[in-house]
Parts: C-alpha cells; structure tokens; sequence
C-alpha cells in the first residue's frame, strides 16, 4: 500500500508539475525571442532620425559604430540600390519593406527587422538581424533552473507521501497484528486508538470486539462449568444405587462406568474454567487404556473388538485428556450407530512424519451421509458433537480426521491422524 500510494502522488505531482512546466517553458522561449527581437527593433529605430538627415558619411559612421558594439548586424539599403553597413543579401522581404512597411521575417540564420524609411528620392529600408542564437539566448538555463524547481517540488512532493503513507500504514499495520492476534487465541491484544480518526474509530471498535468475544468465552465456560457440575447429583444417585446391588460383578461394571464419567465431568469442568493448553503425550499408552476400558463394553454387546497398537511410545502433540476424550468419541460412535454384535477393529500406527495414525474400523452399514461431517448434525438423536471432537483433536495437534469405507468396501472408517 506504501508502494501504491507513492505511486499515486507522483503520477499526480509529476501530471500537475508538466501542467504548469510546458506552458511555463514555452513562454520562457518565447519572452527570450521577443526579447532580442525588442532590442533589434530598437537599434534599428536609432538610426531612423540619422537616415533621415540626409548625411550618408554620418550615417557610415553611425552604422560602423552599431555594428561593432551591437551583437545585431545592421545594414542599410539606399534607394538607388546601394548597401551601407554589414553584407546581406536583398531579400524579397527587404523589397517589400520598400514600400514604405516594417516587418519581421524569418531568413536563414535567425530572423531580419526590417523599417522603411521615407527619403525624397525613395525609401531607405534598415535590416537589422536577429541570430537563431540570439533569439533563443538564455532559454536553456530557464528550463534547467524550471526543471529543477519541479524535481524540487516532486521531491517534496513524495517525502509527504511517504509521511502520510506512515501516518496511516504504522495504525494498519498495528490493527492488523492485533486482528492477528486475537485469531490466535490471544484475548489481552488491544489495539492503540491512534492515527487518523476513522483508522481510531477501527481500533476502538476492534478493542470493543475483543472484550466482547472475550466475555462471551468467559460465560460460556462458566455455563459449560455450571451444567457439568449439576451432573454430579445424578452421578451422586447413580453410584449409591450401584452400591445397593447384591452381584458383586453387576455392582463393579457399574461403578467403573460411573467413575468414567465422573472423570469426563470433572475434565469437561476443569477445561471449561481454563483455557485450552497445548500437550503431549504417549498415543500408545492413551489408545491402549481407553481400548481396554471400551472392550469390557464390547464384551457386553457381543462384539468382536480386534487391536494392532504398535509398540509405544509414540508422543503426539496432544495432551492425554484431549486424545482420550477424542478415542472415546470414535469408539461411542461405533455403539451408537451400529447394531450388536458389529465387530470393529483399533489401528494404531506411526506416521512417517511424527506422531501416529489411529483407525476405527467397523463391520456395520457405513457412513449414512455427509451430515455426519458437521458440527451438531445427527441422524441418531444424538448431539452431533461427538465426531467434531475427534476433528478438533486432530487439527490441534496438526492432524486431520478422515472418513471413509472399511477394507472391503464395507463398513466405516474414520481415521484420526495426529501430529
């Protein structure tokens, strides 16, 4: 933008300066020629009284004297055909002049003035020449002082643009490090209201923005804080009836469940009241708990859970609750949308790049649709969140989640890709 605006002052200092440049040097020249041509007309009109007396030896000597002193050659042309003073030639406007006119006319060389002047025998006409040179004398240096001033004035002319460009690009760039900023997470970065007052208007504006954004994270945490801690009741009521039960196994398959959850409550209440941190972890000890914890479950349903984990560690830039609530979503996914008795299968493999790749493969009837792709869109009466979960897993530790068929064109797979 610097560059552009340069750019436009110029164009236009330089449209303006040639405006008024060439006129102005076109009446230099021509003042300059009219100048010499003044002076001629009054050396010439010096002689006029001398030719008129009558006194040809005075009017030699006059014109010997003009002649050496004057840098404009003067010459007479008597009626009966002599010439007095410098050599030139008769030209056809001479013989006009002879009629009694004064005139100027362009001759080789320059330009001849030319007066008739009235005798008893005839007229006299006087020619005094005009030089190209002289006619031009000084012109050059009038352009060279005049193009000058105007490079002077360009010059100046660009020095205010660059102080304008700063005034208003510093602001801009100011705006934009702190837009910037604030698309990186960073809610404190406010913007100075500073420079011209539409780009201050921007900065409060933005700095209005950021506080409102900032505020709405703030109670939406605090709403997300207050809903997971009003689950703790039912949980309370949960494990209390699950101790009441007389099957020992019944009773620890139910309190392992609720102690899952009570951990998915707590981490959903301790992510809520802080931000998001970046992690790492093993991928390899994280898929294998929450494998194991899943495949109890499998057991329940009747489903073939078949694991290939490569051997760990495998660190992945992720935290351990963020993977874990990730496989926990994949693997949710599977029990929520296929019938009992589906088998599925866990891949974990490394990426040859860093990090790890982990497959959920199953044996049901697929991906019904792309609405599964979005952000709160079920077709099982589900929120529709569980998926966008794994997808935001992935994209924070530089990964990505990809959907597709299992081996045999059959089933889904959804791969989670982790960096």
């Amino acid at each position: 933008m610097k560059a552009r605006l340069t750019l436009l002052v110029a164009a236009t200092a330089t449209m303006i300066l040639l405006a008024f440049a060439i006129p102005m040097g076109i009446l230099l020249r021509n003042s300059a020629a009219q100048h010499a041509i003044d002076t001629a007309e009054q050396e010439g009109q010096l002689l006029t009284p001398v030719i008129i007396g009558g006194d040809v030896a005075q009017v030699e000597a006059t014109l010997q004297n003009l002649n050496m002193e004057s840098q404009h050659p003067v010459t007479v042309f008597w009626p009966d055909g002599t010439v007095s003073g410098a050599e030139a030639p008769r030209s056809a406007a001479v013989d006009l002049a002879a009629t009694g006119q004064s005139l100027t006319a362009a001759t080789d060389g320059g330009r001849e003035i030319l007066f008739g002047v009235g005798l008893a025998e005839g007229t006299a006409v006087i020619r005094v020449l005009v030089t190209d040179e002289q006619l031009t004398d000084g012109v050059a240096e009038s352009w060279l002082l005049l193009g000058t001033i105007a490079l002077a004035l360009l010059g100046v002319g660009l020095l205010l643009a660059a102080r304008l460009a700063r005034v208003l690009l510093v602001p801009l760039s100011d705006l934009s490090a702190v837009s910037h900023r604030l698309a990186g997470g960073d809610l404190e970065a406010r913007a100075e209201a500073s420079g011209p007052e539409e780009l201050s208007e921007v900065g409060r504006a933005l700095n209005t923005l950021a506080d409102r954004i900032k505020d709405l994270l703030e109670a939406e945490r605090e709403r997300v804080a207050d809903l997971s801690h009003r689950l703790r009741t039912p949980l309370t009521v949960l494990r209390l009836e699950s101790e009441a039960l007389r099957d020992p196994a019944e009773r620890a398959t139910i309190e392992q469940a609720v102690g899952e959850v009570e951990r998915s409550v707590n981490l959903a209440i301790e992510d809520a009241r802080k931000p998001a941190e970046a992690g790492t972890c093993d991928a390899a000890a994280v898929v294998a708990e929450r494998v194991g914890f899943w495949s109890a479950l499998a057991e329940d349903t009747a489903r073939e859970c078949r694991v290939r984990l490569a051997p760990g560690p495998l660190p992945v830039q992720l935290s351990a609750a963020d993977l874990a609530a990730a496989m926990d979503s994949l693997l949710a996914n599977v029990f929520a949308h296929t019938p009992d008795g589906t088998a599925f299968e866990v891949r974990l493999t490394p990426r040859y790049e860093g990090g790890a790749t982990v497959d959920v493969i199953d044996e049901g009837p697929g991906l019904p649709s792309l609405g599964v792709f979005q952000r709160g869109a079920s077709e099982g009466g589900s929120t529709g969140l569980g998926l966008d979960i794994a997808r935001r897993a992935a994209a924070a530790s530089g990964g990505q989640l990809v959907f597709g068929q299992g081996p045999d064109g059959a089933g889904a797979l959804i791969r989670l890709e982790l960096g």
